[in-house]
């Protein structure tokens, strides 16, 4: 089964450079919620799928499905009260690279960089740069199936 290793930060304020960067909008919702697993849909682009994400903090399994535009605008319905909207730029760093993703709708303000590795071991050497704040990886409240449900943690 494929592992994310991935570790999460809160951004204080979108850096002024952000606007320089690749970025597309992404619309995505929960279509089951149980435990420590999930199972969403989301756009991104003219890119549609389904994930399955199971375990929580750093390392977790994820299984990503393409899926037609058709069966995405089937299952959308479903996710009603369960959904986030974001821009997500991507900002290289290094060989590896950051998702800054700037919430909008009823999460607006709230920006969080997420970065994947490829082992434990590379995501425990990582240094983070001075832009980033707290980092959130193994605070539920801010997983996107959270936000999703509860909004923005107070």
């Amino acid at each position: 089964m494929p592992l994310e290793v991935e570790r999460k930060f809160l951004v204080e304020e979108p850096p002024a450079w952000l606007g320089d960067h690749p970025s597309g909008e992404i619309d995505q919702g929960y279509l089951a919620l149980d435990g420590d697993t999930e199972v969403r849909i989301r756009r991104h682009g003219g890119v549609c799928s389904l994930t399955i994400k199971r375990g929580g903090g750093l390392v977790r399994t994820e299984v990503d499905i393409e899926i037609d535009r058709e069966r995405f605008e089937a299952l959308w319905p479903l996710t009603e009260g369960r959904r986030v909207s974001k821009t997500r730029h991507l900002v290289p760093t290094g060989k590896l690279h950051f998702d800054l993703d700037v919430y909008a709708g009823d999460l607006a303000g709230l920006v969080v960089a997420e970065i994947e590795f490829a082992s434990v071991e590379e995501s425990e050497s990582f240094a983070p740069p001075d832009w980033l704040g707290l980092e959130v990886t193994e605070d539920g409240r801010y997983k996107n199936r959270a936000l999703a449900e509860r909004g923005r943690p107070r």
